[in-house]
């Protein structure tokens, strides 16, 4: 029965969608899956007044949210206005102090403001933005999962990251993230489940590792 099983909301990374996660299979018996997508956000909208929009596509109490990159933050955000069992965000942060260096001197200097965002149709530009690697191997591929191009929700997306203000961090939540990140680098992140050769874009192409431990994971 639908109301015995542990509901999973998934929630992508910046400018991705739901399809990051078509290789997620798990357990049929004991997790229901469910998706989430971006919303273009209102004008000057803030990310908990977003977090707080976005929570009204949980529909179920006592969930587990997942978010990936940017869509972890998010995630994080939008349990601290529901309850919920867990959170896990993979490739992602729970501090603002984990932030790259290069984020934080892009919040005091501006420099992310000058990003060209408006080339939204660039999937090797996107694929950068967003995964931190070029498209050329895999651009067919990228095309699919990204597919949020809208400037402002991109100008906006940046803008939440580089500024987020975050000092502590749930028990709620576990923390995934790979050793080879290039956009999060391991070396700024503490207390969290390495995964070894993991890179930034790894909830699609080591799928199988989740497979296998995220089960393990949701009912500690």
């Amino acid at each position: 029965m639908s109301q015995n099983k542990i509901h999973i909301y998934f929630m992508p990374g910046m400018a991705a969608n739901a399809s990051i996660f078509e290789h997620i299979r798990l357990p049929e018996e004991l997790f229901e899956l469910h998706f989430l997508e971006w919303k273009i956000p209102n004008k000057n909208e803030s990310l908990e007044d977003y977090a707080i929009r976005m929570n009204s596509s949980v529909k179920h109490s006592n969930a587990v949210l997942v978010g990936v990159s940017f869509g972890g933050m998010l995630v994080q955000e939008m349990a601290k206005h529901i309850e919920v069992k867990k959170v896990i965000i993979i490739s992602s942060v729970k501090l603002a102090s984990e932030l790259p260096r290069r984020m934080v001197f892009a919040k005091y200097t501006k420099l992310h403001k000058l990003l060209p965002t408006g080339m939204v149709n660039n999937v090797e530009l996107m694929a950068k933005y967003a995964f931190g690697e070029t498209a050329t191997k895999r651009l067919k591929l990228y095309q699919q999962y990204l597919s949020v191009r809208d400037k402002y929700y991109l100008d906006w997306s940046i803008d939440q990251i580089v500024n987020w203000k975050q000092g502590g961090y749930d028990e709620k939540v576990v923390h995934i993230h790979g050793e080879k990140d290039p956009v999060f680098p391991i070396a700024y992140i503490r207390d969290c489940v390495k995964v070894k050769n993991g890179t930034h874009t790894m909830i699609i192409h080591r799928a199988k590792w989740f497979n296998e431990h995220l089960p393990e994971i949701i009912l500690q």
